[in-house]
């Protein structure tokens, strides 16, 4: 049986960069399904909001907000062009890197649970805004139905607290695993 350590170190960061993405891949096709218990009121978990806030709790901020453009990019790519995902992915990345769970806070399922859940409602805060705020996407060619506050707000209220609670129970799942296998791997990138 090989061992990770007996790798090169070269052999070691692309397996590292292999898991990366595949794991990813794996949240945005997670997105789009819904398996019994992992759904409430309609919602299922954030999958990228999760992984973002994951790989950019270790990491710079710069690092951070790069993930939660491109995954952000991803899912609008996916979905629809309003409202963006992307800047709340962003902001998520950035505020993860910004915690510096390391230094701040216990390494332990009931940590990152909270920390997912507050992102978790500030991105689906974001989100609502860009709803209320008026925007130009007839321009784009795009027709959305003019939405007013207390629709927003009451959309607002279910889709945050599902997601908020969902995500937060599933991220250690993808915590524990994903980042032992980011120290294994990257140990001295993992820590910058």
């Amino acid at each position: 049986m090989i061992k990770i350590s007996d790798l090169s170190p070269r052999t070691r960061q692309i397996l590292g960069w292999l898991v990366t993405v595949g794991s990813a891949f794996l949240c945005l096709l997670l997105l789009l399904t819904r398996w019994p218990g992992m759904e409430l009121l309609g919602i299922g978990p954030n999958w990228l909001l999760i992984w973002v806030a994951i790989w950019s709790l270790k990491r710079t901020v710069f690092q951070g907000a790069i993930a939660g453009l491109a995954l952000g990019m991803i899912q609008d790519g996916m979905t629809s062009l309003y409202p963006t995902h992307t800047l709340s992915l962003i902001l998520v990345g950035v505020l993860s890197a910004r915690i510096q769970k390391q230094r701040y806070i216990q390494e332990d399922f009931i940590s990152i649970a909270l920390i997912v859940f507050g992102l978790s409602i500030l991105a689906e805060t974001v989100t609502a805004i860009q709803y209320i705020l008026p925007g130009d996407v007839a321009s784009l060619g795009l027709e959305y139905p003019t939405r007013t506050w207390s629709e927003t707000w009451l959309d607002y209220q279910r889709i945050a607290l599902c997601s908020a609670i969902l995500s937060s129970l599933w991220s250690p799942v993808l915590y524990y695993p994903l980042t032992s296998w980011w120290e294994q791997t990257n140990s001295e990138q993992y820590y910058d």
